[in-house]
């Protein structure tokens, strides 16, 4: 007589083996429920953005290359734009990998300079006009004679405007693209924000004429900036408000930014007085106000757009619990 045959073992239970089998321990050191451990998918996204980098750079030296030791706007769009479609492009593998569309990691394509790119524009522009007409205020801030005159002006504006967004692209999708969608789901959001935002503050320190000031600067606007993700769905208000501050300061008001003052700045301004005042060697960016500004920003931006605002949000679940993003984020 046919002996009853035992009933199937579920595919899940299969694939993860029994409790105290060998395979299982190894398994659970790479995947979790989820799938793939967030530890391993950084460390893979990382590798494929090391090989982008790598192999557009070689690219690069076959046709330009730049005189060592001597500031090149040429070497520095090169740089961003190298830098962008690095991180971007692997996050494009990782997409197909992963079976999610790659606007879940914060550059929806559709949002692409659209209205949240132009509301954080602005919000970035009137940050750094408050704070130098703050600084101006109090004395401290000269604009000075213009450094450029006639089709000048148009040229170096136009230029500055398209580098410093390739800058926003390329540090926002840095630190918090794929690499803030990956470690939100192995560590949770608050302390993947500020492990990042410490990454992106500890970054700016190889800047000549950073200092620990502007670095906590660097700090607070790289939590303002992970708030903004969480609230809107998408990294195109940090993006906005990224390039327009640095624009300001660069080449409109044409103070250091990060401590460095750059060629084809507007005019030949000067800061004058205390560090708290201006930021001193920093630039107005380690200036108090800019600290009292931001602080005022995450509760505008608060205001502004509250959690669950609208659907098409869905893309930054991953951002507020694990849970919601098993849902969300299946194709």
């Amino acid at each position: 007589m046919e002996q009853e045959r035992p009933e199937e073992t579920p595919p899940t239970q299969e694939f993860r083996g029994a409790p105290n089998s060998p395979s299982n321990g190894v398994n659970k050191i790479f995947s979790n429920p989820e799938g793939l451990r967030a530890g391993w998918r950084l460390l893979l996204y990382m590798a494929i953005m090391a090989g982008f980098f790598l192999g557009l750079k070689m690219m690069l030296t076959q046709f330009y290359r730049p005189t060592a030791g001597k500031f090149s706007y040429e070497s520095l769009l090169f740089s961003e734009m190298i830098g962008f479609i690095s991180v971007f492009g692997a996050a494009v593998a990782m997409s197909f990998l992963e079976h999610r569309p790659v606007g879940v990691y914060g550059l929806p394509v559709q949002q692409a300079f659209g209205k949240l790119f132009w509301q954080g524009f602005l919000f970035g522009f009137a940050e750094i006009s408050a704070v130098i007409g703050l600084v101006y205020a109090f004395g401290g801030y000269s604009f000075g004679p213009l450094a450029l005159h006639g089709a000048q002006i148009i040229h170096w504006g136009v230029l500055w405007l398209l580098c410093l967004t390739f800058v926003g692209l390329f540090e926002e999708f840095l630190f918090r693209g794929y690499t803030l969608f990956a470690l939100s789901s192995g560590v949770g959001f608050r302390l993947a924000a500020s492990l990042l935002s410490l990454l992106f503050a500890a970054v700016h320190l190889e800047n000549s004429g950073e200092g620990r000031v502007g670095v906590a600067g660097v700090f607070v606007v790289g939590m303002l900036w992970c708030f903004t993700v969480r609230r809107t769905g998408s990294l195109w208000f940090a993006v906005g408000m990224h390039a327009a501050f640095d624009f300001g300061e660069t080449f409109l008001y044409s103070v250091p930014d990060s401590g460095m003052v750059l060629p084809g700045h507007l005019s030949d301004a000067t800061l004058h007085g205390p560090a708290w005042l201006t930021g001193g060697t920093v630039g107005p960016e380690a200036s108090v106000f800019d600290f009292v500004l931001l602080f005022i920003f995450f509760y505008v931006i608060h205001r502004l757009y509250p959690p669950h605002k609208s659907p098409q949000q869905a893309g930054a679940s991953i951002y507020r619990t694990n849970s919601e993003a098993n849902t969300n984020f299946t194709p």
